[in-house]
This record gives C-alpha cells, sequence and structure tokens, in this order.
C-alpha cells in the first residue's frame, strides 16, 4: 500500500518513509531508525522502499510530505575523523 501522510511515528514500525532531505538527496527510512538509504533517484530510491517492504509483514510504503532528517551525515570526513571499518 502507498499512502501519502506526514511525517508521523507509527506504533508497529512498519512505515518506510521515501523522501527528500533538504538537500534534494533520495532518502528511504524506517520511522523507527532501523533502515536508512540514500539513492540517486526517485525510482531508485522506491525500488528499494517495495522490496524491503516485502520483508516487513504488514509494511507500508509512504510519500514523505515533508523533508526527510538523515540519521546518518552525507558530509565529507573532516581531517581529524576516521571512518568506520563495518557497519553498527
Amino acid at each position: 500500500m502507498i499512502s501519502a501522510i506526514s511525517a508521523e511515528p507509527d506504533p508497529e514500525g512498519s512505515i518506510i518513509f521515501v523522501g527528500r532531505d533538504a538537500a534534494g538527496h533520495w532518502l528511504v527510512q524506517g520511522c523507527k531508525g532501523q533502515l536508512e538509504g540514500r539513492f540517486i533517484s526517485h525510482a531508485a530510491a522506491w525500488a528499494f522502499a517495495r522490496a524491503e517492504c516485502r520483508g516487513l509483514p504488514g509494511a507500508r510504503i509512504v510519500a514523505a510530505l515533508r523533508p526527510l532528517i538523515p540519521a546518518v551525515s552525507f558530509e565529507p570526513l573532516r581531517p581529524d575523523e576516521c571512518a568506520i571499518d563495518r557497519a553498527a
């Protein structure tokens, strides 16, 4: 099911939001922070969201009406920072 609602938390954690951030990047986010991806196009973001939705029984995809806020920064690392060697 695909619908457009505001980005409000879902108590069951079964909403996958697709939208853009303030910088215009396409993002896919799970409402409880369990999922986030950045994509080059609208089509790529929706394809990923549909694939993820299949693995979450009862999940639905929602078009975000407001800019999404990325949980992971897309800024380059500063010289004094180092990247982690694996995801958490």
